[in-house]
């Protein structure tokens, strides 16, 4: 542990954090957009900077380890009007419509520019035009509102470890794409969404259903689960609007720290589909017809215990599924082997 002062405050702090890390420890809230606890310091946004006792220039919290008798000023009126300045410069070349962004409300650029009076950009000149890549099948990717703090090319390459796509172009140039701009369907994507979930502004979001309404964060509710998809947990957030699913958030805590697949991050709209069964279905005369639990449960009793009597317990098989839980597929065996008298029981274990 060594001795520090923030904010005029001396403390104790564990040797060989961030300064960043150190100030979030004392419940001091600093801005930031491209930092990410899982990823190795980029220093991209500058929002975190600091202003260090003994430096001349402005210093960047989250790549700045603590060192004994450091001195920061966290919130210094040059702190300030520096990182106003920053915000003025990033909105300055972002579309200012966030009346229709489906991101207003979960936008880290639009809190900071309310927080520091930022109105409009006041930096006038050309701004980036380039063409929205709808390639994915599940998200989109609008180079207009990207603001390069780099999170989602390093959550590709650092957590995910798929490298699908990179900072392209130098300069006013500079852009998020894939090699020879060839889309993202075309690169080594595998629609994970990590990048989606870390982006701080609407520059990647998911694509809507044709089953789920447009929504803002203040009319929706989130619901902690887990994934259902494999034996991993995934720990996840279902985001609820009137009952209906809308979205998943990744936890980040054990196991996933806040990754997902393309099945936990995506495969959930079959939910409020019109197509799918909501009651048991018993065949009469040739023909589907709905049923209730109770009738349902009574024709597989019955049925069960013709085809046992007549063919013996080997003629009747059983089929479990991975979306259920473990004490689910355990009561099933034992019903099986225990009750019924069979082995054959199997799990399709590659949903």
């Amino acid at each position: 542990m060594i001795k520090i002062i923030i904010n005029g405050t001396e403390c104790m702090v564990e040797e060989g954090i961030t300064v960043l890390q150190a100030c979030r420890n004392m419940g001091i809230e600093i801005p930031t957009l491209c930092y990410d606890e899982r990823l190795r310091a980029h220093a991209a946004c500058r929002l975190c900077i600091v202003e260090v006792e003994g430096k001349s220039n402005l210093m960047t919290s989250c790549s700045l380890e603590v060192y004994e008798g450091l001195n920061v000023q966290t919130h210094s009126e040059k702190v300030m009007r520096a990182r106003k300045d920053l915000l003025d410069l990033l909105f300055s070349n972002h579309p200012n419509d966030c009346l229709t962004c489906d991101k207003s409300g979960d936008c880290k650029l639009q809190d900071y520019c309310y927080e520091y009076g930022v109105a409009r950009g006041t930096y006038e000149g050309e701004k980036r035009s380039l063409k929205i890549d709808m390639t994915n099948p599940f998200y989109y990717y609008d180079p207009s509102k990207c603001i390069l703090c780099g999170k989602c090319v390093r959550a590709c390459q650092e957590l995910q470890g798929t490298s699908a796509i990179e900072l392209n172009g130098r300069g006013f140039e500079t852009h998020v794409g894939t090699p020879f701009e060839l889309g993202i369907n075309k690169s080594t994507c595998v629609s994970c969404g990590n990048c989606v979930s870390v982006c701080p502004v609407g520059a990647l979001m998911p694509k809507r259903s044709k089953y789920i309404p447009k929504t803002r964060i203040w009319d929706q509710r989130e619901v902690r689960t887990t994934c259902s998809y494999c034996g991993v947990g995934c720990q996840i957030n279902l985001v609820v609007k009137d009952n209906n699913i809308i979205g998943v958030k990744p936890l980040n805590v054990t196991p996933n720290n806040g990754l997902l697949c393309v099945k936990g991050k995506f495969g959930y709209k079959f939910i409020n589909s019109p197509d799918r069964l909501k009651t048991p279905l018993i065949r009469k005369n040739g023909k589907l017809e709905e049923a209730s639990w109770e009738q349902a449960y009574a024709y597989i009793v019955e049925r069960t215990n013709e085809i046992k009597e007549k063919y013996g317990s080997d003629a009747i098989g059983g089929f479990a599924s991975a979306r259920c839980t473990n004490e689910d597929n355990y009561l099933f065996q034992k019903l099986f082997r225990a009750v019924i008298g069979t082995n054959n029981i199997d799990h399709c274990a590659r949903l």
